[in-house]
């Protein structure tokens, strides 16, 4: 069974009571972002931030990844 509720100063509140006797074992499962006030979550990850782009280029030399400052700057190549 589920049993809906929220977080009221750090507690889960209950929306309806709910019978259990006290030692019950339960799992707190957040069901989407808090209604009201800041929510505080981590900041995307480095893959995340850059999905959009990732395998967009195309026409690349095969040793782009090891020659990169060779064909940016003009550094010799390795």
């Amino acid at each position: 069974m589920t049993y809906k509720g929220h977080i009221e100063n750090g507690v889960v509140v209950l929306d309806v009571p709910a019978d259990l006797p006290d030692g019950t074992a339960v799992s707190v499962q957040p069901a989407g972002k808090a209604r009201t006030g800041k929510a505080r979550s981590q900041p995307p990850t480095l893959y995340e931030r850059l999905k959009p782009v990732i395998g967009k280029a195309k026409g690349l030399p095969p040793d782009a990844a090891l020659n990169h400052d060779h064909y940016l700057h003009g550094l010799p190549r390795k």
